[in-house]
């Protein structure tokens, strides 16, 4: 078993799961709803509930002047529970019970392993739409001018200085609450977006949908904590 480090989980990380900002279209008045009244919203709607919707995703590294486009489908169920499946340009799968991260890569026959918390438990790779609580409690919220007509922007902070998140912007709709768009800012100057379509809201999604068999005779990598 092979041992990764925290930097290059980060890389990884951003490759595979999460890039340029909004575009930046008119803002549209920013009357409406105040902070705490769209929080409260995003609560109800997305509070206890399961999840799955398209995503295009597109990740930019700076330093490197590289910018890579996603698709795929991705499946949230609360608390903490994730899987990104995605369909280009490689085939390839994050999954999170909760507690264990799993990356698998079929066609390297490689499976990466790491506990969950410590790559997304302060809301990394969007994992706070299976547990909408981390917003209040991992961020400082603040409402700036809407990046999109028809919708509200949030700005994250993290309470607690993190290299890989400096900010992240939420985008809203206004009429139905859904965060359609997700945009990650990183200390290396590192952008992210991930554009959500087709969200559905479903009554269950089986617990097995988040966990993960390693194949025998699979490369297994070990991610450092």
């Amino acid at each position: 078993m092979r041992y990764l480090g925290l930097t290059a989980v980060y890389a990884l990380l951003l490759l595979s799961a999460t890039a340029a900002g909004f575009c930046q279209q008119p803002s549209e008045s920013d009357t409406g709803m105040a902070k705490n009244e769209i929080i409260a919203k995003l609560e109800s709607r997305y509070g206890g509930t399961n999840i799955a919707a398209d995503f295009v995703q597109q990740s930019t590294l700076e330093a490197m002047d590289i910018t890579d486009t996603a698709t795929g489908r991705v499946w949230f169920k609360h608390p903490g529970m994730m899987r990104w499946a995605y369909d280009t340009p490689d085939a390839h799968a994050i999954i999170t019970d909760g507690e264990t991260l799993w990356i698998h890569r079929p066609a390297d026959n490689q499976v990466i392993v790491g506990d969950a918390l410590t790559y997304f438990g302060n809301g990394k790779g969007a994992s706070f739409l299976s547990n909408i609580q981390l917003i209040k409690k991992a961020f400082t919220v603040e409402k700036v001018p809407a990046k999109q007509p028809g919708h509200y922007t949030l700005k994250l902070i993290p309470r607690k200085k993190e290299l890989d998140i400096s900010k992240i912007f939420l985008n809203i709709n206004r009429k139905t609450f859904i965060v359609d768009k997700v945009s990650t800012r990183n200390a290396y100057g590192d952008e992210t977006l991930i554009e959500f379509n087709n969200v559905e809201f479903k009554d269950t999604i089986k617990d097995a949908k988040f966990q993960f068999e390693i194949p025998p005779g699979a490369d297994v990598v070990q991610l450092e904590q």
